[in-house]
């Protein structure tokens, strides 16, 4: 059974890569072709394409049960974008942040990390914790297309329009291929969900490790491909952009519509442990990013420092697996 198992974990995971990829693309030309400006795509239609892994992953397991492969997910996804993800790409090439609305961004993810865990400071993730979390990205949406009409030729815009040009094809074919890659989404996704209950159950590991893992490092990769792909071109702001919008979809949205589905109790263990690292690491992140008086800058050292906070965190949780055995 371990076979099959393994066998669908893999293939899940990388048909939910190469969906997601190709979601994000053919959802951004939709967008250009019906009129949506650059920044918003780069805001709204890449921030959920890169999440969507993290979506559809999280809500199948909510639905069967799993709240701990959800919450891990979504909190282990954070952990991942920030100090995998960044901390690679900052070691591939240093990060600057030039756009204004990154920089109006970071605070604001801080802030909603700060409210997220303060709702769940009673260990409890409710329906009506959940639907706050919802509500507040209603807020910030609204906030969005505010940020459109005064920042049109914003750096991260423009950073948006050139990687849209780059992307040629007709719009029958993407129209197809958007519809596909969603399905792809969905069925790869509960494969993912399948292979991981199924491993956690098998040698008796939490199913909540197994969320903050190997889960969340597979529903990631869009973004560890987005960010170095555009550091590679110079592109820094979509590169910490993609980690930023993605990072305040898991902490409101994924946490929302899981708790929405399937309200938990909170372990302490993950609210102490988990919990914590994403706040700190988020803090981090601004205090790295915004730059106050001039341009955030995130180097190759800083870039290090992430990395290894990163296998430091992971050895911690094998050390609590060794423990529990």
């Amino acid at each position: 059974m371990i076979a099959v198992y393994l066998l669908a974990l893999v293939l899940g995971l990388i048909a939910l890569v190469k969906s997601a990829d190709k979601f994000v693309d053919s959802a951004s030309l939709v967008a250009k072709k019906l009129g949506m400006s650059p920044l918003l795509i780069g805001m709204i239609i890449v921030g959920f394409g890169t999440s969507a892994p993290e979506f559809v992953v999280s809500a199948l397991a909510s639905l069967e049960g799993n709240s701990g492969i959800a919450l891990g997910n979504a909190y282990g996804s954070n952990i991942t974008n920030i100090a995998l993800i960044l901390g690679a790409t900052a070691i591939f090439r240093p990060i600057t942040v030039h756009s204004q609305v990154i920089k109006k961004e970071l605070p604001l993810l801080a802030l909603i990390t700060v409210v997220s865990i303060f709702l769940i400071y009673d260990l409890d993730l409710s329906r009506l914790d959940a639907f706050i979390m919802l509500g507040i990205f209603i807020a910030i949406m609204v906030w969005t297309f505010l940020q459109n009409k005064n920042n049109a030729n914003d750096s991260f815009a423009q950073e948006m329009e050139s990687e849209l040009e780059d992307i040629p094809a007709s719009m029958g074919r993407i129209y197809f291929i958007l519809v596909a890659s969603l399905v792809a989404l969905v069925i790869s996704s509960r494969a993912l969900v399948f292979g991981a209950v199924g491993i956690a159950e098998l040698f008796g590991v939490p199913d909540m490790i197994i969320g903050l893992t190997i889960v969340a490092i597979g529903t990631s990769l869009p973004e560890f491909a987005s960010s170095i792909i555009a550091a590679k071109k110079g592109e820094s702001d979509i590169a910490i952009g993609n980690v930023i919008g993605s990072n305040i979809l898991n902490t409101l949205v994924v946490v929302g519509i899981s708790g929405t589905i399937d309200p938990t109790k909170i372990a302490t263990d993950f609210f102490y442990r988990d919990a914590m690292v994403v706040l700190g690491l988020t803090l981090s992140l601004f205090l790295l990013g915004y730059g106050f008086k001039k341009d955030g800058v995130i180097t190759r050292t800083k870039g290090a420092l992430l990395l290894i906070s990163y296998f430091a965190y992971i050895g911690y949780l094998i050390s609590t697996i060794q423990q529990a055995g």
